[in-house]
């Protein structure tokens, strides 16, 4: 059973950074898509930045791309670097993952992850 642990999110005015962990057990060396996903209140969960961890496939939401990076430390510790945060980046964020035999393919649908962390809250303000 792979079980997820997030980190790493707090408060943070506009402009700021913040970077979010997730502690990945047992290791995750190859075959899987993993993801960084976040939840408004009252809004569907969407995806924001997924990575392959068998090859270099790396996807981003729109609303990530230039300003959030997502990164693994070898198969422990996967990252968000989030970077010139905006206050419509205030969610629970969530680290996701799911066993994928398609380097080339990774799903960016919430349904589509089997394994889920609890969250980590990340609060901009203006």
């Amino acid at each position: 059973q792979v079980q997820l642990v997030e980190s790493g999110g707090g408060s943070v005015q506009a402009g700021g950074s913040l970077r979010l962990s997730c502690a990945v057990s047992p290791n995750l060396y190859s075959n899987y898509c993993m993801g960084w996903f976040r939840q408004v209140p009252g809004k569907e969960r969407e995806g924001v930045a997924i990575i392959y961890t068998g090859g270099s496939l790396i996807w981003y939401a729109d609303s990530a791309k230039g300003r959030f990076t997502i990164s693994r430390d070898t198969a422990k510790t996967l990252y968000l670097q989030m970077n010139s945060l905006e206050s419509e980046d205030t969610a629970m964020y969530y680290c996701a993952a799911v066993l994928n035999y398609d380097p080339n393919r990774c799903p960016v649908t919430v349904d589509s992850y089997k394994y889920w962390g609890q969250g980590t809250q990340v609060t901009v303000s203006s």
